[in-house]
């Protein structure tokens, strides 16, 4: 059948697929899966239930919770009767959750967390639009979701809900998504059935997918990213696995061995992280082994282009080594596809020299997700850029700074009740500004190269872009988080947040002693450690890039505390405003 409306991917799967695992996720940490019959029957009764309560077209559904198969019943039921959703990350801040509620006027609300609810307690009568709240999880005081369910299934109108589908334009709204709001309120990104329709059509064949793939979702479904993904999933009929958390995500590879999952660079870089990790661990002729391995994988490149001698050496490297990464990440990956930020071409290398397939593409929230991406096959991929743009978007580098600007068919419909900031990202020729700075490699792939918001001008006037910097200095596993400053001053710096977990099992395989783990960002050997290694990444800066007295800190950033956002990107606003005193006195000690 045509797909148009994004619940028209369910209605194909109700007649092509007999999958019983179509959604699966831990339940008292044992697996349990929905079928295509379960995940179409609980839409229904969500869809029923929501109409039960009174609720008509366009009244907004929020869902605040982590991810799990009830949120695709709730979204997949909620979108079929002309309600958008709108999605909220579980550990958003009071202000902006009261803000978003609000803003969207969401009249009922599924939560999975005791503090959520907690949150809506002590805002609930500076929320006039909210009706009802339900609990994917039992929550004394909540209304249980599986009594949502009952209500739905004793109320069941079928024939109400298909008169509403048919009544549905591939136009119309299918959901909110709220930006992280880095820089002031968040903005609701309207998205459109055919926004999320047209991306999923124009990407479904970038990796040979097939039904009998599994695929592991960690990411957050709040998030375009995961939700896009997760929607081409379905498009494919591949089983959608749900990780219990970030970090269960290797022993949840380990157990359902998944073919497919999509990642932001902090997870695989700390995948490399335990990769190092493990080879430091070893001695005599397996290190040196493993050394080799090493370097034969940093010096990749694609398409054979290092000779025969080279691949007769990866081939070893291979079976002594690369297979046993493999397996860590439960053997049968077929792709990794990266995106969220910048990845480091490091990276890029150890893993497809190691022949896990590791994808990087490019994409906002406004564009609903991708706009490029690199792909499978001799000629398809370019390390250190974020791929080909897809066949039915327009890309062009404006002339006078270099910005991205897209056109398509997946550019949101707007900012919800904001026409001011949607005509300021896109223009009247109906051009979006990406907000990004970026070439054309080769007329064919597009190069990210700086982010116009986060480029700092030196006082001498030099520009400095610090998440090419960053990334360098996370390649160090005892640096879990970094930013780098340097604003109007004489030189840059940069503030450290020590991988403590880390170093911590460094000291114990090195016998090092140390006087508890509360002073550990203090230790000697860290700061030797990590003062060697911005001894090695200014080696590779100009002269006016390079870090001075950079600062290890001890504090912990997070999405929760609202230093990073669900992406793992830093708010940096946010970070200097939260260490001005630090980095006052970086710059204020030098005359």
């Amino acid at each position: 059948m045509e797909i148009k409306r994004v619940f028209d991917i369910l209605d194909n799967l109700k007649i092509t697929s007999q999958k019983h695992d179509i959604l699966n996720a831990k339940e008292n940490k044992k697996w349990v899966s929905y079928s295509v019959t379960d995940f179409v029957t609980n839409s229904n009764y969500v869809s029923s239930a929501l109409l039960h309560l009174g609720l008509q077209k366009n009244d907004k559904v929020a869902i605040m919770a982590g991810n799990m198969p009830a949120w695709n019943f709730v979204d997949y039921g909620s979108q079929q009767v002309a309600m958008p959703s709108a999605p909220i990350f579980p550990t958003i801040s009071q202000d902006d959750l009261k803000y978003i509620l609000n803003h969207c006027e969401a009249k009922i609300i599924f939560i999975s967390e005791k503090s959520t609810y907690q949150k809506l307690v002590s805002i609930e009568n500076e929320l006039p639009h909210l009706k009802y709240v339900i609990s994917f999880t039992k929550i004394d005081g909540v209304k249980s979701f599986s009594d949502f369910l009952e209500s739905g299934k004793q109320h069941l109108n079928l024939e109400k809900i298909e008169s509403i589908k048919k009544e549905i334009s591939e136009n119309d709204l299918l959901t909110l998504l709220y930006t992280s709001g880095t820089t002031g309120q968040p903005k609701g990104v309207m998205i459109s059935h055919k926004n999320l329709v047209e991306n999923v059509l124009i990407t479904k064949d970038i990796a040979p997918f097939t039904p009998k793939w599994r695929a592991l979702s960690f990411l957050p479904l709040n998030h375009v990213y995961e939700r896009f993904l997760n929607t081409l999933y379905l498009f494919h009929n591949i089983s959608i696995y749900y990780a219990e958390s970030f970090e269960t995500i290797g022993d949840n590879c380990r157990e359902i061995k998944p073919n497919a999952f999509v990642a932001v660079p902090r997870v695989l870089e700390r995948v490399l992280e335990k990769i190092m990790t493990a080879g430091e661990k070893l001695e005599g002729f397996k290190k040196k082994i493993f050394n080799w391995s090493l370097k034969i994988a940093q010096q990749y490149e694609l398409d054979g282009a290092n000779g025969l001698w080279y691949e007769f050496q990866r081939k070893i490297c291979d079976i002594l080594v690369y297979k046993k990464w493999r397996a860590a990440i439960g053997g049968n990956v077929d792709i990794i596809v990266s995106g969220g930020a910048a990845l480091n071409p490091k990276i890029e290398r150890i893993f497809t020299c190691a022949k896990i397939k590791l994808l990087q593409g490019y994409g906002l929230t406004e564009t609903c997700v991708v706009v490029s991406v690199n792909r499978l096959g001799k000629g398809g991929s370019m390390f250190g850029t974020v791929g080909q743009v897809i066949d039915n978007t327009q890309v062009k580098i404006a002339e006078e700074d270099g910005e991205i600007l897209m056109k398509g068919p997946s550019l949101m419909m707007g900012y919800y009740k904001n026409p001011e900031a949607t005509a300021e990202v896109i223009n009247k020729d109906g051009w979006f500004h990406t907000g990004d700075i970026g070439t054309m490699v080769d007329n064919k792939f597009l190069k990210i190269t700086d982010r116009k918001k986060e480029i700092f001008k030196s006082n001498a006037g030099k520009y400095i872009s610090p998440v090419a910097i960053e990334n360098k200095l996370k390649e160090c596993k005892f640096i879990e988080h970094c930013i780098v400053v340097g604003e109007g001053q004489k030189f840059a710096s940069a503030l450290i947040i020590p991988s403590l977990s880390n170093f911590k099992e460094f000291c114990v395989t090195k016998t090092i002693s140390f006087n508890g783990v509360e002073n550990l960002h203090e230790h000697d050997e860290l700061k030797s450690l990590i003062n060697n290694h911005i001894k090695k990444v200014n080696n590779s800066l100009a002269p006016f890039e390079q870090l001075k007295r950079c600062q290890i800190i001890n504090a912990n950033w997070s999405v929760e505390t609202g230093e990073i956002t669900p992406k793992l990107s830093l708010k940096r606003k946010i970070i200097v405003e939260k260490n001005r005193a630090v980095i006052n006195t970086i710059f204020g000690a030098v005359e």
